[in-house]
C-alpha cells in the first residue's frame, strides 16, 4: 500500500488527510511538504486512514506534535507513540 496525501485548505488551516502507509522513507518527503507551506498557516494532518509501521516512523507524528503541528482523526494508538517519544527525550 502506498501513502496517498490529500491537501486542502479550510479557515486558515492547511490539512493535509494522509492515507496508507507511513513508510521511513516517505517521511523527508513529509517533512518538506510541511516545511513548504507558509508560515502563517495552522497546519493539520488528518490521520484517519494512516497505518505506521516502524519506529522512524513513529517518531514523524511525534516530532509534528512538538512543532506545533495539530491532529484530526488521530487513532489512540497513535497518540499514544507520541507521548512515549515525548517521555523517551
Amino acid at each position: 500500500m502506498t501513502l496517498r496525501i490529500q491537501r486542502s485548505v479550510d479557515d486558515g488551516a492547511v490539512i493535509f488527510a494522509l492515507s496508507g502507509r507511513i513508510e521511513a522513507k516517505r517521511v523527508v518527503e513529509l517533512q518538506c511538504l510541511l516545511a513548504s507551506e507558509r508560515a502563517d498557516h495552522r497546519i493539520v494532518l488528518d490521520l484517519q486512514g494512516i497505518d505506521l509501521v516502524d519506529r522512524e516512523t513513529v517518531k514523524f507524528p511525534a516530532q509534528c506534535a512538538e512543532d506545533g503541528i495539530t491532529f484530526e482523526h488521530c487513532p489512540a494508538y497513535i497518540r499514544e507513540w507520541i507521548l512515549r517519544e515525548k517521555g523517551e527525550k
